[in-house]
């Protein structure tokens, strides 16, 4: 390239200037002022926290969240898990208990002690060096519409009733976690039978949804009378619609305990966005929303909504064994 009018000092520094412009141009973009997040579906859909968080932690401190969403829990796993230390993540949510001795022991996550997390229920604390943290919690229970059941069914075993012939609705282990906790309550129940019990119950399942959302909204639609959901579930139909028409059936065994988590990724790009973010979960502004938006239970002590007095809790709370690969690839062949 020739500058015929410049003399050879401005020249310099002209192709000095220039030479700059270029090697910044072509070096890694500096990073955005940004968190990025792995999560379920619904926990960054339209009704769900994440949105609203977003706006929330921005306005306190800058930082923009970007949501990548993969399906149900058992999806945001199974992704890290493959992708490993190239994951392009910061932090993942919505890990329950039953996903959690396998995304520890990974090691694809770092411990990390919020703010906060003093005022965590400790009966929620899964892991005692934070490489996940509770940010809220329910119980997995038979949701079922009271216009259409009475007399609703009274226990595991009740569901294998001919009355209710496809008329249930199901998730799949092997990618949703309230399957999995469904899963896992049948094995506590039943024990080594649980097998014999999945053939009996087989013909009142109308269909094994894939994830939650998936299966509530073919409930809501009227396809079937009863659905594996949370006790939380009563809550929002009266928040929103007004009606006490979709209730709870509490069984006299007890009723899985869910814990959903958030974690620190170890190879994490944006790290200290990444930890501001993990203190906001468990603050006030955070926990106030996990109501009236992901309907499950805040992990600090906070007032709840009126709408969660028609929420049943268990007195029974169950912390069943995770199911093995071995028992999920036995339960799919019942299934088939």
């Amino acid at each position: 390239m020739f500058f015929p009018n410049l003399s050879k000092p401005l020249l310099a520094v002209f192709l000095l200037s220039a030479a700059s412009l270029f090697s910044l141009g072509n070096k890694e973009k500096v990073p955005v002022n940004e968190v990025v997040v792995w999560t379920y579906d619904s926990f960054n859909s339209e009704w769900g926290p994440g949105p609203v968080a977003a706006e929330r932690f921005f306005e306190q401190t800058g930082i923009t969240i970007r949501w990548v969403s993969h399906g149900d829990a058992g999806a945001v796993l199974s992704r890290l898990l493959l992708e490993g230390e190239s994951a392009n993540a910061d932090v993942i949510v919505g890990l329950d208990q039953n996903y959690a001795e396998k995304a520890v022991n990974s090691g694809l996550l770092e411990s990390y002690k919020p703010i906060g997390v003093e005022r965590v229920f400790p009966e929620l604390v899964l892991d005692p060096s934070f490489r996940l943290i509770p940010f809220d919690y329910s119980y997995f229970a038979i949701v079922y519409d009271s216009e259409k059941i009475p007399n609703p069914p009274k226990s595991l075993e009740d569901l294998i009733s001919p009355s209710y012939a496809k008329d249930l609705i199901l998730m799949d282990p092997r990618t949703s976690s309230p399957g999995l906790g469904f899963f896992a309550w049948t094995k506590a129940i039943y024990g080594d039978d649980w097998q014999a019990y999945w053939r009996r119950l087989s013909p009142s399942i109308l269909t094994i949804a894939e994830g939650w959302d998936t299966g509530y909204g073919l409930f809501m639609a009227g396809e079937a009378s009863l659905v594996l959901s949370y006790t939380t579930s009563p809550g929002y139909h009266l928040e929103y619609e007004g009606t006490e028409r979709y209730k709870v059936t509490l069984f006299p065994e007890g009723h899985p305990l869910q814990i959903e988590t958030a974690g620190l990724l170890v190879n994490a790009k944006n790290k200290d966005t990444a930890k501001k973010f993990l203190d906001f979960m468990l603050s006030v502004q955070f926990q106030e929303l996990i109501p009236l938006t992901n309907w499950m239970y805040p992990v600090i002590n906070i007032p709840l909504p009126d709408s969660f007095r028609v929420n049943p809790k268990s007195d029974k709370p169950l912390s069943p064994i995770p199911p093995s690969q071995v028992d999920l690839d036995q339960w799919a062949a019942i299934i088939r």
